[in-house]
Order: C-alpha cells, then structure tokens, then sequence
C-alpha cells in the first residue's frame, strides 16, 4: 500500500474513532436505545402473556399493532414540528409520554386498558426513532455521517440483542415486568434536555413555502425507493420475524420466554458487526448493491427458518437475519440524510418514519393473513417471498 493511502486511510479510522466519543452522539444513542424497547422487551413474552391473560395470538399481536398506528400519523406532524420549535422541544415530551404510558401497562391485567396505555406510549414514541438519525444528519457530514449512522444503528442493534433478553428474563418473574423497561425513557429525556447541544433548524421558512419543499424533497425520485426499502425491511421484521417467531419457538421446541429472548437477542449480534463497518462497505459497494443483497438474505434466512429442526441450527438464519438488517438500515437512512437540507430533515426523517410504522403495523396484519391461510409456513413462505419480489424492485429502482 503506497504511504498516501496509508495515512488517508489511517485519518479516517481517528475520525471515526473521535465520532464515538462525542458527547451529542452519546445522548443520542440514549434515544435510540429507549426507541426499540417497545416491541423487543416484550416480544419473547408473548405466549407467557397469552396464557395470564387468556388471549389468542392474534389478540397479542395486537399489542404490537396500537403502539406502532400512531406513528403512522403523527411521525409526520412531530417531523415538522422538530423542523418549526427544534429538536429538543419534540424528542423531550415524547420520551416522558412513551416511559410513564409504557409503564402503566405493567399495572393492570386489563386487556383493552393494556391496548389503551399500549397507544399512549406508541404516541411517545412515534418520533423517536425519526428524529435520532435528523439529529445525527443534523451534526455530521460525508462520511462522518455515514459512520454515526452506522454506529448509531450498532447502539439499536445492541438495544435489540439485549432487551428480548432481559424481557424473557423479567417475564419469568411475571407477565408484566418487561412493560416496565419503558421507564429507562425518562432519565434519557432528563439527560436530552440538560445535555444535548446540537444545532437546531431556524424555523424562519414561511410554513407553506416550507410545506411546498418538503413534499417536493419527499417525493423526489431518489427518495421513493429509499421509503419503499424501510417499508419493506419493517413488513419483514414485526410480520415475519418479531410476531410469529415467538410462537414458532414454543410451538416446535417448547423454548421458554428467557430462550426466545436469547434467540432474538442472536439476531442483533450480526447487526451490530454489520452496521458498525457500514463506512468501510459504504466505501467499496454501491448502496444498491448493499440494500438488493440484504433482501436475498432476508429471504435465504425465511427459508431455512423453515427447515431448522433443532434449536442449533435455528442460529444459522436469525444470525443471517441481523446481518442483514446491519448493513440495509443504516444504508437506507445515509441516502436519506444526505439528501435534504436542515430545515427540512426532521420532516423527511419523520415520514421515514411514518413509513417505518406503516411497517411495522402492516406486518404483523399481514403475517396474520398467511398464519391464518397456511399456518407458520404459511408466513415463513410468503415473507421469503416477499423478500425476493422487494429486491427486484429496488435493484431496478434505488437511485444513487
């Protein structure tokens, strides 16, 4: 290697490096953390809370399906009003809202007043995980940026590896303990609003000359296929993966909450590795490229998900599965970071987001359809399916 390259490449591995020790940065991958917890802490208790509450596996879904609705509504709205009062002034409430309503769930055996408190904490979080990455876009360039988005999706990825861990664990003591994760939300709104220093949008547009870019950034051909790459991504993981999978792991080999959890805990483990070199395959592969053969090993994971008949084997797709997430999630989120100005970040980030619930609500729904048509292979077959039809598509229509 000539010593020009080795001292670029030697630069570019401290600027990473002093990333992580940013103290924004930091607080940031606070938020991150407390986004995920929704869904991932209380996942491998789904057949334990089937049983306490004598539900059906569609009425526990459903615990899924209300906290992720709201955002499909309102990530936009908190995306513009990130953009007019600031970041802070959005990302705080949300945090206090998503940790008490989150919480409350853990106080009652009342299945509609589960589903109730289930919306409230949904409201809360509906910004949340919009707005971590318009921050990070907020305070970074080039590949800095590409690099704390990385690293920031290694932190979800650690939140997602850890907390079905700890709520299989929790849910050993009770059905209801992993609900109370969700008050890890408040000390990071106190640490949000004492600590984080970033730089905020001016809000001085004028609010339709604002409406009128912000559709016209939206819509831009670039940006589409990117929306439709977390559409998809989002169908896969809360139908495929996060609804069903809970009860595949019962059913054929009788796993326990604690199991379940370390079994889902697996997948984030690839995640990490893979988003944390992000910046380094940024550097050598297309973006396409990367998104169109994250989508094959979806697929190939489905697939073999399907044949696994022994818990040690069943590690091959799941670690194939966070893979795949590691380096498709963080990919998707640089193309769209680095095409819109500030002012309009937080409401380009927010319909990601927007899209990202429509995901994740639409998933499990439609999980639900082939359960009910051709049982757990039935859903196991049409996300490989799935998978496959989205990767044409994107190869044909992902932009760089």
């Amino acid at each position: 290697m000539r010593p020009e390259k080795t001292a670029a490449v030697t630069v570019t591995n401290k600027l990473e490096r002093n990333i992580l020790f940013n103290r924004e940065l930091l607080i940031i991958f606070g938020v991150t953390l407390v986004s995920v917890i929704g869904v991932t802490s209380i996942a491998p208790a789904f057949p334990h809370i089937a049983r306490s509450l004598e539900l059906s596996e569609a009425e526990v879904v459903m615990l899924i399906t209300v906290f992720t609705f709201p955002g499909i509504f309102l990530a936009p709205i908190m995306g513009v009003l990130a953009d007019r009062i600031g970041r802070k002034k959005v990302i705080v409430p949300s945090l206090v809202l998503f940790g008490i309503a989150g919480a409350a769930c853990a106080c009652t055996d009342n299945y509609r007043l589960i589903l109730v408190f289930r919306f409230c904490a949904g409201v809360g979080g509906a910004s949340l995980g919009g707005l971590n990455q318009t921050v990070i876009g907020d305070m970074f360039e080039g590949d800095r940026r590409s690099s704390a988005l990385g690293y920031n999706a290694s932190v979800l990825g650690i939140g997602t590896m850890v907390y079905p861990a700890i709520g299989g664990a929790l849910a050993l003591l009770g059905w209801s303990h992993p609900f109370l994760l969700s008050l890890l939300a408040l000390p990071v709104a106190l640490l949000v609003w004492l600590g984080l220093r970033n730089p905020e949008p001016s809000g001085t547009v004028p609010l339709r000359a604002y409406t009128a870019a912000a559709l016209r950034f939206i819509s831009g051909g670039k940006a589409l296929p990117a929306f439709a790459a977390t559409l998809a991504t989002f169908i896969l993981l809360y139908g495929g993966l996060l609804a069903y999978f809970p009860f595949l792991m019962h059913g054929r080999f009788g796993a326990r909450p604690s199991t379940i959890g370390l079994m889902l805990a697996a997948t984030s483990l690839t995640t990490i590795i893979g988003s944390f070199h992000l910046g380094g395959a940024l550097r050598r592969f297309r973006p396409r490229t990367i998104v169109t053969v994250s989508f094959f090993m979806y697929a190939s994971a489905f697939v073999l998900i399907i044949h696994a008949r022994t818990m040690e084997f069943m590690l091959v797709p799941v670690l194939i599965y966070g893979l795949a997430n590691g380096v498709n999630i963080p990919c998707v989120q640089t193309l769209l970071t680095g095409s819109v100005p500030m002012e309009y970040r937080g409401i380009f980030m927010s319909f990601n987001s927007m899209v990202l619930r429509l995901g994740q609500t639409a998933g499990p729904m439609l999980a639900g359809i082939a359960f009910v048509t051709g049982g757990m292979n039935g859903v196991l077959y049409s996300s490989a399916a799935f998978a496959l039809v989205s990767l044409v598509a994107l190869a044909i229509f992902i932009r760089e």
